[in-house]
């Protein structure tokens, strides 16, 4: 793919991506090469972003498409995250907060779950089935455990492992019945003209309505206080009318724990494989988080009993 003087390249994320910003002397626009996964990255991207639009959330459209060389070109949300205003000592960070919930609630109000995509065929937003969850977990023993035990080890771990994570699942309570971003954290929000709008949206699901929460607040690219982080929650169960608090945090401590195993999973994973070695420095931020929410919690006694062969 060939560019002119008119199109920058941008800083990359751990997908296969690659961004470039176009521009002229009137306008800009980003263009979205993926060779690789080309149907999700591409055609499921701007499939969500319509439904998005749809319900008044604002999502980056599609400008025009070259599926055959593996592009689309979209709106230009500019450079502006919510990640990086936080990071501003004079922002009111439970202001911002409280924006990202409002939106959130709006995210999570969406029933459209299909769609017809630019190749005029009919996208669904699959399901968040318990075998997605799993493989997901799965992650992080097949990946961060290889240099932390001996071969004749891991097995013995893997099974256990696998174990335990399906019988975390099984203690799940809420229905897969609310559109899941999955990548709903502070990186992904972008500050527009006042507004904040929703980027990364491709890998989308139909399921659990704390898993979005638990990506915002237990978001390992972002420090935050244990004080902040009950006060976010709290303001969430505040705005929900029917909702069994009970069963809800239950679910919201299981999922960041698997979340975040997976998050631990996923960052070796690209060091290892990929030679994207940035995001191991993000890893003791994850323990930390599995540590807060796992902690002196009866539910995650033999995943604790199991992870501590992994320290000594």
């Amino acid at each position: 793919m060939k560019f002119s003087k008119h199109f920058r390249k941008l800083k990359g994320d751990a997908s296969e991506r690659i961004f470039y910003r176009k521009k002229n002397k009137k306008n800009s626009s980003i263009i979205v090469f993926a060779k690789k996964d080309k149907s999700s990255n591409l055609l499921n991207y701007d499939s969500i972003n319509k439904i998005l639009v749809r319900n008044k959330i604002l999502a980056p459209m599609m400008l025009s498409k070259n599926y055959s060389k593996s592009f689309i070109e979209i709106e230009d949300f500019g450079n502006q995250t919510i990640f990086n205003l936080l990071k501003k000592k004079k922002t009111n960070k439970f202001k911002v907060y409280m924006q990202i919930i409002y939106l959130l609630n709006k995210l999570q109000s969406i029933r459209q779950k299909k769609v017809k995509n630019f190749n005029n065929k009919m996208y669904e937003i699959p399901k968040y089935t318990t075998r997605i969850l799993e493989n997901e977990a799965k992650l992080f023993s097949e990946w961060y455990i290889r240099n932390k035990l001996k071969k004749s080890e891991q097995k013995k771990f893997k099974k256990s492992y696998v174990e335990i994570i399906k019988k975390l699942i099984k203690k799940i309570n809420q229905k897969n019945d609310t559109f899941v971003h999955r990548d709903f954290h502070i990186s992904n929000l972008m500050m527009v003209k006042n507004k904040i709008g929703i980027i990364d949206s491709q890998d989308a699901l139909i399921g659990n309505k704390a898993y979005d929460l638990a990506s915002l607040i237990d978001d390992v690219r972002f420090e935050t206080s244990e004080k902040l982080k009950n006060k976010i929650f709290n303001f969430y169960l505040k705005t929900q009318e029917i909702l069994d608090k009970r069963s809800f945090k239950r679910d919201f401590s299981i999922i960041s724990v698997l979340r975040n195993l997976k998050i631990i999973g996923i960052f070796t994973r690209l060091a290892v494989r990929d030679n994207k070695k940035k995001y191991l420095k993000l890893i003791p931020y994850a323990w930390i988080l599995i540590k807060n929410r796992s902690e002196n919690n009866p539910n995650f006694k033999d995943l604790n009993n199991l992870l501590k062969v992994l320290n000594t």
